[in-house]
Formats: C-alpha cells, sequence, structure tokens
C-alpha cells in the first residue's frame, strides 16, 4: 500500500512537469502569433513551431527532474505541500518565461548575461520607457499561470497514470530522436527563454571564472603601451590644413545603423545625413564596438577595452586618458551635451575623469526647452534631438575656442516618441504613396512607421544644427564627425553583424574633396587618427606614448579590414569578432563580402584561429582593465581621478553602509549629520557622490555640513558646484543662502538669490532669505520691495509678517 502511494504521489509529479512543458508550448504559441501579428519577419512556421516546442520539452522536462527530489522529500515530511509548493515554484517560472518572452518581444533579442550587467534602476528606466503600463500589459502575466493550473486540473482529472506514462514515453523517444535528426534546432532564434537566459550566464561565470584564473604572477607590463610615433596620420591628405586649431563637434546619433543611410536596406528616412556623403570622408563598412549605448563614449573618445561589463561599468576608473583629457591639456573647452541623465550608464563618472568642462544633461535645460511627453508610466528618457541641438546652439558663444563639443542624441530610441510626431508620420505616408523606391516591401515601412517618422525627425534636426552652425564664424575651421552608436533594435536584425554596422562621417569645409571608404575601421581607430592628425599639423603638445586599443582609419577605398575588432554585444558578452574579412560570431565562422552582408562557412583552421585571437583579447582585456595596466598612472597627466579612499575609511564605509543601497546610505549620512558627526557624514557623501557625481542632496548636505563646521570656503565651494551641475535644484541655493547668512556675505546672497529667480526657481524662502540680506545692507527700500511681493502670495504667513514689521 505505501508503494502504491508512492507511485500515485510520483504520477501527480509527471502531471506537474507536463503542465510545465504545455505552458511553455502555449507561451510559444503567443510569441509566434504576436511577432505575426506585429508583422515581424518570421521563418518557415511549420519549422519554427516545432523546433520551438522540440525545444520548450526538453527543458521543461528538465526543470521537471531539477525539482523531483524537492517534491519526494516531502513525501516523508507532508505530501500536500509538496504538491502546493511545486505547483507556486513552476507558476513563478511560467511567469519567467512569459517575462522573458516580453522582453524579446520588445527588443527583438534574447535576455542573457547582460541581464548581470545593468543595475535594478538602469533596468527599471530601460523598461519602463519601452513599455507602457495598463491592464491589459499585466493580463497575461495573470492568464498564464492560471493556464498551467487549469492544465494540471485536466491532466488529473481526465487522464490515468497509463496514459500518461505512456504520452511520456513516446515524446520523449520523439523529441530524442529529433534533438539528434535537428541540430540547428539549438539556435538561438528556437531557444526556450529560461534555457537562453540559463545558459549564458552559466558561459559568462565560466568564461569570467577562466579570466580570474589566467596566471598573471609576475606580468607587471603594460601591453598597449606604444610610441605615439607609431601612429600614422592618415586624413592630413584630405585637409587644407589652416593655422589655427580647428573645433571638432562629435554628433553620436542614437540607434543610427547604416541600413538607415544613403542607399541601403532602408534608405529615405536620413535625406539631410544622405546629403552629406557626397561631402563627407565616408566610411561605408564601419562599426561600433558595441551593441548598446555604453560602449560608444569610451570606443570614440577613448579607444578603450571593455572590461567585465563594459568600461563604463569599471569602479575606480583605470588609469587612461581620451580626446577629452587631452586636447582640454592643449587649450580647448571641452563639453559634453545630451538630452538624458548624464548618471545613466556612468558616463558622468567617465566624462568627469577625464577633466570635462561643461556637461549638458536634462538637469539643465530650465524654461523654454519642452521635454519628451512622459508614457503611461511615467517615464520620459528626458529632452528631444531638437531641444538637444537648440540648447547646444545657445550655450556655444559661451565657450572659449578652441572647442571640443560631444553631442549625444536620444529621440531614435523606444518609445519612439517626440515633437510633432504626427507631422512626420503625415510625411512618412506621403512618401509611402508616391513614387519613391525604397529598399524593402512598403508594407515593412507601415509595420515601423513610428520608427521611420523618428529617423526623419533626427535627420531634421541634424539639418537644421547644421545650417544654424554654418552661419557662425568657426564653421569654416570646424570638423563634424557623425555616426551611430549602435543600430537601433526594435527592426529585425537581417544577420549577426548588422547590430554593430554604422556609418562613420568626417565633414568639414576645411576638406579637399569628398572620398568613399569601403575599408573595414570601428570607433576605436577615431581617437588615434584624430589625435595624430591634430598633433602633427598644429601646435601642440606631444603625447610621447600612446595606450588604444585602435590603430588608426583605414582609408583604402577597395574592401579590407587591417583590424582585428572585438564586439561586445551587450555588458558582459565579448563574443563576437571581426577578424580579416570573416565574423566569429557564438562560436560560428561567418564570411563577410564587400557589402558588409554574412554567410555562414566551414573552415576549421580559420575558425580556431579567430577563437584563439578572440580568446587572446580576452585575457588581454581582463589583465589590463583589472590590474589598472591600461596607461602608467606615472605618465598620467591629463585625468582627474575619482576620490580615493583609505583602508581605514573603507572599513568605515564598510560599516556604516552594511546592507544600505545608496538612498538608504544617503539617510544615513543625514542622520550622522544631525548628530553633528560631519567627518563620517561627508564621508558617506564622497562614497554616494564617487558613484553617482550628480547626486544633488548629498553634495548639498556635505556643503551644508562644512557650513555648520564653520568651513565656510569648502562649503560654498560644493555647493557652487551643485547649481553648476543642477541649476535648478532649489534646496542648494536655500543652502547657500544660509551660508551667506552665517558668513557675513550679503552681496553674495542677493546675486546667489536673483540668480534662482532667473532660473524660475519658485520657493518663497529664497527672496525672503534676499529680503533679509538686504535689510542687513541697510537697502529698506529693496526689502520692502521684496517682502511685499512674497506677502501677496502667502498674506497669512506670520514669520513673513513679523519680518514686514521690523522694517518700520
Amino acid at each position: 500500500m505505501k508503494f502504491k502511494n508512492f507511485s500515485n504521489y510520483g504520477y501527480k509529479y509527471i502531471y506537474l512537469s507536463f503542465s510545465l512543458v504545455v505552458s511553455f508550448w502555449a507561451i510559444s504559441i503567443y510569441e509566434i502569433l504576436m511577432k505575426a501579428a506585429n508583422g515581424l519577419e518570421q521563418l518557415n512556421f511549420g519549422t519554427l513551431f516545432g523546433y520551438k516546442f522540440l525545444n520548450d520539452f526538453w527543458i521543461g522536462l528538465g526543470i521537471g527532474l531539477v525539482f523531483l527530489p524537492l517534491y519526494l522529500l516531502f513525501y516523508f515530511i507532508k505530501k500536500p505541500v509538496g504538491s502546493i509548493l511545486i505547483k507556486v515554484l513552476f507558476c513563478l517560472i511560467v511567469i519567467g518565461q512569459f517575462a522573458l518572452v516580453k522582453y524579446h518581444l520588445t527588443t527583438l533579442v534574447n535576455l542573457g548575461a547582460d541581464l548581470l550587467g545593468y543595475s535594478l534602476d538602469d533596468m527599471y528606466t530601460t523598461v519602463t520607457a519601452s513599455e507602457s503600463f495598463s491592464l491589459m500589459y499585466f493580463l497575461p502575466f495573470i492568464f498564464f499561470p492560471l493556464f498551467y493550473l487549469g492544465i494540471n486540473y485536466a491532466f488529473n482529472k481526465f487522464t490515468n497514470e497509463r496514459q500518461i506514462f505512456a504520452s511520456a514515453i513516446i515524446l520523449v523517444i520523439i523529441f530524442g530522436s529529433s534533438k539528434l535528426i535537428f541540430p540547428e534546432a539549438s539556435e538561438t532564434v528556437y531557444q526556450n527563454k529560461l534555457s537562453f537566459l540559463g545558459e549564458d550566464i552559466f558561459r559568462y561565470q565560466k568564461e569570467k571564472s577562466l579570466m580570474d584564473a589566467y596566471n598573471l604572477s609576475g606580468r607587471n607590463d603594460y601591453p598597449l603601451l606604444k610610441s605615439f610615433g607609431d601612429s600614422e596620420d592618415v586624413l592630413a591628405p584630405f585637409f587644407n590644413i589652416q593655422e589655427e586649431k580647428p573645433n571638432i563637434v562629435m554628433i553620436i546619433v542614437e540607434g543610427l545603423g547604416a541600413e538607415f543611410v544613403g542607399k541601403n536596406t532602408y534608405r529615405g528616412f536620413t535625406p539631410y545625413i544622405d546629403s552629406l556623403i557626397s561631402k563627407s570622408l565616408y566610411w561605408e563598412n564601419f562599426v561600433s564596438n558595441a551593441g548598446r549605448t555604453f560602449g560608444a563614449l569610451p570606443s570614440l573618445i577613448g579607444s578603450l577595452p571593455y572590461g567585465e561589463k563594459g568600461f563604463l561599468e569599471l569602479n575606480p576608473l583605470p588609469s587612461h586618458f581620451s580626446l577629452i583629457s587631452v586636447l582640454k591639456a592643449n587649450d580647448y573647452t571641452t563639453s559634453f551635451y545630451s538630452g538624458d541623465e548624464s548618471s545613466f550608464d556612468r558616463k558622468i563618472n567617465f566624462l568627469e575623469y577625464n577633466g570635462i568642462d561643461y556637461v549638458l544633461d536634462q538637469n539643465k535645460y530650465g524654461p523654454g526647452y519642452v521635454k519628451t511627453q512622459e508614457n503611461s508610466g511615467g517615464f520620459s528618457w528626458g529632452y528631444p534631438d531638437g531641444e538637444i541641438f537648440k540648447k547646444t546652439l545657445s550655450e556655444l558663444d559661451k565657450k572659449k575656442q578652441p572647442r571640443l563639443d560631444i553631442i549625444a542624441t536620444l529621440t531614435n530610441h523606444e518609445p519612439f516618441d517626440f515633437p510633432s510626431k504626427e507631422v512626420y508620420l503625415t510625411k512618412v505616408d506621403s512618401m509611402l504613396n508616391s513614387s519613391q523606391l525604397f529598399g524593402v516591401e512598403k508594407d515593412e515601412i507601415r509595420k515601423y512607421k513610428d520608427i521611420f517618422a523618428c529617423l526623419l525627425y533626427t535627420d531634421n534636426s541634424i539639418e537644421n544644427f547644421m545650417e544654424a552652425y554654418a552661419k557662425r564664424p568657426e564653421y569654416h575651421n570646424t570638423i563634424f564627425i557623425i555616426t551611430g552608436d549602435h543600430r537601433l533594435i526594435p527592426i529585425v536584425q537581417k544577420d549577426k553583424l548588422c547590430r554593430f554596422h554604422v556609418p562613420f562621417f568626417i565633414f568639414s569645409p576645411m576638406l579637399k574633396n569628398a572620398e568613399k571608404f569601403k575599408s573595414v575601421s570601428s570607433h576605436w581607430d577615431v581617437t588615434p587618427s584624430l589625435l595624430s592628425f591634430l598633433m602633427n599639423n598644429y601646435k601642440f603638445n606631444k603625447l610621447k606614448e600612446t595606450a588604444w586599443m585602435g590603430q588608426g582609419l583605414d582609408t583604402a577605398k577597395q574592401f579590407r579590414n587591417i583590424h582585428q575588432i572585438p564586439l561586445m554585444r551587450y555588458k558582459g558578452s565579448v563574443n563576437d569578432f571581426i577578424y580579416k574579412d570573416y565574423l566569429l560570431a557564438d562560436g560560428s565562422l561567418y564570411k563577410i563580402n564587400e557589402n558588409f552582408g554574412i554567410f555562414k562557412v566551414n573552415e576549421p583552421e580559420l575558425l580556431k584561429m579567430a577563437t584563439d585571437s578572440l580568446t587572446g583579447f580576452k585575457k588581454l582585456n581582463a589583465y589590463i582593465t583589472k590590474n589598472n595596466k591600461i596607461f602608467p598612472d606615472s605618465l598620467n597627466i591629463y585625468t582627474q581621478p575619482a576620490v580615493q579612499f583609505t583602508k581605514v575609511q573603507l572599513a568605515t564605509i564598510k560599516t556604516l553602509t552594511k546592507g544600505l543601497n545608496y538612498d538608504q546610505t544617503f539617510m544615513a549620512a543625514r542622520d550622522l549629520a544631525f548628530k553633528k558627526d560631519y567627518k563620517n557624514a561627508r564621508l558617506l557623501c564622497d562614497y554616494i557622490l564617487n558613484e553617482f557625481p550628480n547626486y544633488a542632496d548629498a553634495r548639498t548636505l556635505k556643503g551644508r555640513t562644512f557650513a555648520w563646521d564653520r568651513k565656510y570656503a569648502n562649503a560654498e565651494t560644493e555647493l557652487l558646484n551643485v547649481l553648476k551641475r543642477t541649476p535648478y535644484y532649489e534646496d542648494s541655493y536655500k543652502a547657500l543662502l544660509d551660508l551667506y547668512w552665517w558668513s557675513n556675505q550679503d552681496e553674495k546672497a542677493i546675486a546667489i538669490a536673483k540668480k534662482a529667480a532667473d532660473n524660475e526657481i519658485k520657493n518663497p524662502d529664497i527672496p525672503f532669505k534676499m529680503a533679509q540680506a538686504y535689510q542687513r545692507m541697510d537697502n529698506l527700500n529693496g526689502a520692502n520691495k521684496l517682502i511685499d511681493s512674497i506677502l501677496k502670495l502667502y498674506p497669512e504667513n506670520k514669520e513673513y509678517l513679523t519680518f514686514k514689521h521690523s522694517l518700520q
């Protein structure tokens, strides 16, 4: 009897496991139908269903085997608990599988080890940018777990042990033999999403362990270090060299893949950018070094390695220099302009390490500029491209020449929302209704109409900027660089290379002639060539040694590749590698043709050479980034490292922040400050600011603690720094006004209050403190005017009324 009970208990688990498999099949059907409904290109439906069902079966069975011991254990403890526990676990697994499918439907890529490369805040920002949340959005998350429970109920109600056992045997035979007959079923497009996530994380951790175990004992060299004289100046022959140093304007266009430019597949929606091809140095076969925006700045500006999860994630940043730091050392004013939050992806940490003079992000726009409309989840990336360029133009006259101006656009990204969207959608319709020829069927353009309208908007924004800049006196001595950060994601990628294929232009009135190059280069090659050109043709303090990943731009007109280019598809994944005219991608080798298309080849020797070269790069990348061996600190006269903590300070920070996130750490710092432990309060503020330099509350608190400690000069420095970073943050104005009160600097108080008024800061305490400053300076007329204007708005405020009486 006991064996029979155990047997029945076991059969119940088979029902639970097969219900999981059927739920996976239902989710796969949902995925395929949603892709079809959205017009996404589909493979053969029979093949797609067959291979996905095959993979879902084995993953569901594998999960069942993993949790079987746990289920059986409860037979000897409390049987009902085992069944309930497995049902809850499998419902959570079903929800996880569906969430991964939703991610795939949004991004058209599977979520893998890149999950480990983003903070929770960054992931929340990205997801809320791409999705609009509603009741309908969450319904499938409820439906599929209920579907699982319903299927399980049906199995128990309408089948018996013999039927389920026979079915299991038949399915194992069918799917087992299919796995052997159809090895192509394991390709990424057919994989179960949970399986892909698990395998990719396992691969990443295994690779990380191998790199960590790599024997570095006794090695103390700088493998990238070489003489600057080794860098060839390939750009000078194309320019009419002038005496004055040229201004450099670099425009990094969000999502601009090469497929959208010139006569390529999705042509017709960047007419202004297309017009630059005949006026520029233009590289047709150019690649970004990363498949996401996080890789653009360090690759373009510094020709830097990746580290484990992207260079920007390294903390502290290894010693290095960049285009920013070198040009600043040669009297350039350096600026970065964007419309989003500069702390996202730790951009601000990299920029400030390199001594950037000015950073414009969404905190500095103020009145007169309109943010991108929030989605239903309340999220906005920031200011759209037209506003970014408009704000940039308004700032240029304030900056001393020569200038390096780096502009990062934003709009050509999910959710593809921008001003006057209906106008651009109408323009797309007009183009579709005309006789204009496109590289794809018009129906495909209709499927992605929002994206093509967005491309038109971004292109028009760049055109307006360039036309306005052409009217400036420095235009004739300016070099413009335009490229994409990576190819946008939502439109289906034709192959494993197109994600990285971006256009690259050098445009300038100083050019002798326009030229087109079919040779392959990457973002890594830009800074080496640009600095070689500037230092060889203008009065520059010469670099003696360099540490670049790139060799410089290849100006051969025929198709060739003289570089070895590892590619980081997402944070934590360097499994793509351009080697000669081949692409190594996820262990397979592809030939690259002169039109930058690829096709799979079977060349074992070349595959081994490319794989060994990629492994060699990974070891180099691990060594130089983990051991601070990019560029020697002793030679680095260009950069400003972040705050370095002593061992004692680090121990204190560890104790005070145990179990706390950064916001909670700020609250702890505030509590310490209120207890007059200013030293440790400032230590925690520095700890926060090392990670988030724009954390206004932390920097303001640090400034206040200096003021409370009567270190007024230090307090003023910190608080003015807050205003420089976030000029519309009212608490910093109040803190400065308090500081000037305590230190008897009434003229400064009045000046800062006027600045607050100019920036339309509405807090009444600010003009009130200004009125108090007027009183102390015996300017009773000014004090009365101010307090009267305040009392019109707040006639019952006792503090304001008392002050008014004191003036009589």
